[in-house]
């Protein structure tokens, strides 16, 4: 079996992540990042306009996946199944790099007031990912927004678990039994 390399991207995100841990965030330049990764700035500056969104590398594409998997799900499917069509299509596209890397990422975000604002905002933007192709699929505002938000409780559940050291389940059996638990609670609301 071949040996998996990392590309230059990749490099960069397991180079930013491992100064950032190291020094802290705020004291890391993009040069020492580069430097790290055996690239040039001007590498850095060709995957990422600045430090910060080394954190949200892949965050556009996880958002079409999200919507394309919510389009295509079967006409016939609820709300909540084509949000875990979308769910589940995404959650394909996460590699043993996003797995390896999420405990060391999820620590740096939690260290910075600024990367926990950044993550805030990158969950809003999966949420409008996932409600907008909901409802191009003719589904009512308010229900896309709440099988949306759903959506990501679900994805950031499973996320967690899945990072977890001992952990060996597929994020896919994650995520189903996530929307499962939330299912549930939903039925103690009343």
């Amino acid at each position: 079996m071949p040996r998996w390399e990392p590309d230059s991207r990749e490099r960069l995100v397991a180079s930013a992540l491992q100064l950032f841990s190291e020094q802290g965030y705020d004291n890391t330049t993009v040069a020492e990042i580069a430097k790290q990764a055996g690239l040039t700035r001007s590498t850095f500056f060709r995957h990422f306009p600045d430090k910060r969104e080394v954190l949200a590398a892949g965050q556009e594409t996880l958002s079409r996946l999200l919507h394309e998997g919510i389009s295509s799900a079967p006409p016939e499917s609820s709300a909540l199944t084509a949000v875990i069509a979308g769910l589940e299509l995404a959650a394909s596209n996460l590699t043993p790099f996003n797995r390896e890397l999420g405990p060391q990422l999820h620590a740096i975000v939690e260290s910075s007031v600024e990367l926990r604002e950044r993550y805030q905002l990158k969950q809003l933007g999966f949420a409008t990912s996932m409600s907008e192709a909901l409802r191009k699929r003719g589904v009512r505002e308010v229900v896309a927004r709440l099988a949306a938000e759903v959506g990501v409780l679900a994805f950031n559940d499973a996320y967690e678990r899945w990072i977890e050291k001992d952990n060996q389940q597929e994020l896919n059996e994650l995520l189903r039994a996530a929307v499962q638990r939330l299912r549930i609670a939903f039925t103690e609301l009343d």
